[in-house]
């Protein structure tokens, strides 16, 4: 049986934690406004499909190449999550730095050198989608509801703008504590 239960929070907190696709794009709409932000989003998206698409191809690839790969990617993944609990607890650092400028083509780029989100696609993939699927037709599906997931997480963070961020800041620990708490079932949850 598929693991709903620890693959949605996997996905909705690695969309919607701050990366460089939410913060450029939460900067992009406080500068430009949500309507004039839209195509740096819509490209954000249209290149999140494609990264997923690839991570999956890769996944899929390992899986099929050594199909004793299963377990070490259990535990990559894991490790991963526990990577970004050690993020949420450590001291933050400021995000000014990054303007969110550029329109379509910026935002697709930028999913190329995305390191986050190739490490959410293969994590996903690798830990809870191929252990239980292998038809292509899914894992397309999966792949582009990875994306869309992403892609909603940046509308959030456009749409909200500074208020957005200002939530985070304003219940920072009560939003940590719940993350860390998600997270670390996520990855136990794997090995069960």
């Amino acid at each position: 049986m598929f693991p709903w239960s620890s693959f949605l929070p996997y996905i909705i907190i690695v969309a919607y934690t701050p990366g460089p696709n939410n913060i450029m794009s939460m900067n992009n709409a406080a500068r430009k406004g949500f309507r004039k932000g839209l195509p740096f989003n819509l490209g954000v998206f249209a290149g999140f499909s494609i990264v997923m698409l690839l991570c999956m191809a890769f996944s899929k690839l390992l899986f099929t190449l050594i199909p004793r790969i299963a377990f070490p990617m259990k535990i990559a993944g894991a490790a991963y999550m526990l990577y970004l609990i050690w993020t949420i607890l450590r001291p933050s650092k400021s995000h000014g730095e990054n303007d969110g400028s550029g329109g379509f083509f910026a935002g697709a780029a930028l999913q190329f050198i995305n390191v986050k989100i190739m490490i959410y696609g293969i994590t996903a993939m690798s830990s809870y989608i191929l252990p239980h699927y292998s038809a292509l037709p899914l894992l397309i599906l999966f792949s582009l509801l990875l994306a869309f997931v992403g892609f909603t997480g940046t509308l959030c963070w456009s749409a909200f703008g500074t208020l957005f961020s200002r939530l985070f800041r304003d219940h920072k620990l009560i939003m940590d504590v719940i993350m860390v708490i998600l997270l670390l079932y996520c990855a136990v949850s794997l090995f069960l």
